[in-house]
């Protein structure tokens, strides 16, 4: 019955990425806005939503290591794999408003992240800014939609209201998705005798990035490199911006030494993903191959140590 499920989560994950593509697409051109800026907003909180659920949940319990280190690994993947396979899949051309304005706020959150846990803990009144930062990094979005609004009559694939249908079923449909592949798994792997430890450094890890991997994957297999780009980056900041800066404002976040070696791996690889960017302007197949490589180099790492 679970390998049953376990392919009915891959079915509602893709078919939900599909749908929430379509919907978030639409309401760009709606709203005449460049589809990075939907990419960046509703796409990469949307699928941000099972970090989300994990981390507050983690911290509502007092458990906030938990949350810290989804939050790592959760950005690691948006950035080795999430980009990587798309790049696979097709080069990504780079984006001049992502790369100069999102992938600087991303490195810059990083290294914010990394010399605000130096201390061996994230206090509240340092999550208090790091939701400021999410504060500012949103009106800065803001400000760049209504400056950049697309000029002429584009053809509008759906009405509004289909579209917001489209996203929250689409949406739903991801979560719950990602979900059942997660619980699952997790399933199948105990009956085959991997340990808990095993499960949660690898399948649940994983598993809580899944909507941001198959939605940015559809995403650029229609062409659509804005939302696919946009959704991997603007969860990374999301997920750290106002998640950690969340779940660290009701309880204070306290990290281990390996936590924080984890941390900094984070911050070099968001500044080597923006030295990629930036050479060439694209990300080739094989750089994005490498990427792909990179993540699993990583995770060979943490379950041996």
């Amino acid at each position: 019955m679970m390998y049953l499920l376990l392919l009915v989560g891959f079915f509602f994950l893709v078919k939900g990425a599909d749908v929430f593509v379509d919907g978030a697409s639409s309401v760009a051109k709606i709203l005449k806005i460049p589809s990075v800026v939907i990419g960046l907003t509703i796409v990469a909180m949307g699928t941000s939503a099972p970090e989300a659920a994990v981390s507050l949940t983690a911290s509502l319990s007092g458990n906030n290591e938990i949350s810290l280190g989804n939050i790592i690994g959760s950005n690691l993947f948006n950035l080795l794999v999430v980009i990587g396979v798309c790049a696979v899949i097709f080069p990504v051309a780079t984006n001049l408003e992502i790369l100069k304005r999102d992938m600087v706020w991303n490195i810059v959150s990083s290294a914010a992240l990394f010399a605000l846990i130096l201390d061996g803990r994230i206090s509240r009144t340092e999550g208090a800014l790091l939701l400021t930062g999410m504060a500012v990094y949103l009106l800065l979005l803001i400000r760049s939609a209504l400056k950049n609004r697309l000029e002429g009559e584009e053809e509008v694939p759906m009405s509004v209201f289909k579209s917001l249908i489209f996203i929250g079923l689409g949406l739903a449909a991801v979560v719950l998705g990602g979900r059942m592949v997660v619980d699952n798994a997790s399933l199948i792997a105990s009956a085959w005798g991997m340990s808990d430890t095993l499960i949660g450094l690898t399948i649940v890890a994983i598993g809580t990035s899944l909507p941001e991997l198959v939605t940015s994957v559809v995403a650029s297999r229609k062409g659509d490199s804005g939302i696919a780009i946009g959704n991997a980056v603007g969860s990374c900041l999301f997920n750290i911006l106002f998640i950690l800066g969340m779940t660290s404002a009701i309880t204070p976040i306290a990290a281990s030494p390996e936590l924080m070696i984890d941390i900094g791996i984070l911050t070099a690889v968001t500044i080597l993903m923006f030295i990629v960017a930036r050479s060439k302007m694209q990300t080739s197949r094989l750089e994005g191959a490498v990427c792909v490589l990179g993540y699993i180099a990583y995770s060979a790492y943490i379950i041996m140590r």
